[in-house]
């Protein structure tokens, strides 16, 4: 949103926006059914007594996120589709009812094997669905859900075509000989900047915590048409800079998103 400056002549001066109306989005949701997604999450049990994976955490945090997205505008809809090799559809129309996510939910399951990821198929999706979405005067959003820490994802899209916003949640595990999520996050921030309209975060996190994932799916509730750059973003605001000694001080859940123009090391 632009903003103007309006003064009397005497040098002071009022900022004020503009007055404009925010789009209703379209959102698709694309969740990674590598084996990864499989993995156990620490001190998280499910409701039949077992150990949540981060696919059941990411199905709780996106219901969570359409509950508060209907609450903010009922007009939102939500469509869904899943990452192996390439994207497919899940759930192919926009629907602004709780009970098309569990229609997807349904249908969605993790898949043992292991291949390379092209992120091509769903930016093409992407693209193809934001024509008709504008064509409503609406705006698309594509929220991208990776839990791989090997596989490097790649795509070949033409940097002219931004018709969509790209959102990035990367789940991954520690660094290791097998595993390098820092050229991932790397590869995922380039495919943010490539492909979005507008401000598209990418966050990340190592730590097999579910209240992390729910933290950042209520991040990315803010409209991309009212974001701030995401190194400038200061929410939530981390326990330790409310603290005296905060400079000594670290939570075992703290996550440094870093600026996109600088390399970010993931210490998780």
């Amino acid at each position: 949103m632009e903003g103007i400056v309006e003064g009397d002549g005497s040098g002071a001066g009022r900022y004020t926006l503009r007055p404009t109306r925010l789009s209703n989005e379209d959102i698709l949701f694309c969740i990674d059914v590598g084996p990864e997604s499989m993995v156990e999450l620490k001190v998280a049990m499910s409701p039949n007594g077992r150990p949540s994976t981060r696919l059941d955490s990411i199905k709780q945090a996106i219901l969570v996120f359409i509950n508060a997205k209907l609450t903010i505008n009922p007009e939102n809809r939500f469509a869904f589709a899943s990452l192996g090799k390439s994207a497919s559809w899940l759930r192919k129309e926009f629907s602004s009812e709780v009970e098309s996510a569990f229609a997807a939910f349904r249908v969605l399951s993790a898949n043992s094997s292991s291949s390379n990821v092209d992120l091509t198929s769903l930016f093409r999706v992407a693209a193809h669905e934001a024509k008709k979405s504008r064509a409503q005067n609406r705006l698309l959003r594509v929220i991208l859900i990776y839990c791989r820490s090997s596989i490097r994802p790649h795509h070949q899209w033409p940097v002219i075509q931004k018709l969509f916003t790209l959102d990035v949640i990367y789940l991954h595990e520690k660094p290791g000989p097998d595993n390098c999520p820092q050229e991932i996050y790397d590869s995922l921030v380039d495919a943010v900047e490539h492909v979005s309209e507008y401000e598209g975060y990418t966050l990340e996190t190592g730590q097999l915590l579910a209240r992390i994932l729910f933290r950042y799916m209520c991040m990315l509730l803010s409209h991309p048409q009212q974001r701030c750059p995401q190194d400038q973003l200061d929410i939530p605001k981390p326990l330790g800079k409310k603290l005296p000694a905060a400079d000594s001080m670290t939570t075992d859940d703290s996550i440094t998103v870093s600026g996109k123009s600088e390399v970010q090391n993931i210490r998780n």
